[in-house]
């Protein structure tokens, strides 16, 4: 895929991979699947970079329209999930 992530240059480097790891957690979500625990760890990192939901709402709805895929149905999937389970779309 080729297209431009969604980030602050606000962040810090290590923010920026953190809100990075969530996007390609999301990806892989849509590709393949991902270990619930896996993705909740990747959000929670992110959460600390962003914790306000508007701005999550904002990355959320660039990092879709850039790449087609909708965080928002796979952060839903991974918090209604339980460990263990494969998080897909």
């Amino acid at each position: 895929m080729d297209y431009n992530y969604p980030i602050s240059h606000h962040w810090s480097t290590e923010e920026i991979i953190d809100v990075l790891a969530l996007f390609q957690a999301v990806e892989k979500a849509y590709e393949s699947s991902i270990e619930r625990t896996q993705f909740m760890d990747a959000y929670r990192a992110f959460k600390k970079v962003v914790p306000s939901i508007a701005e999550e709402k904002t990355l959320f709805k660039e990092f879709e329209e850039a790449s087609g895929f909708n965080c928002y149905n796979i952060v839903r999937r991974a918090k209604e999930a339980t460990d263990g389970e494969l998080i897909k779309n």
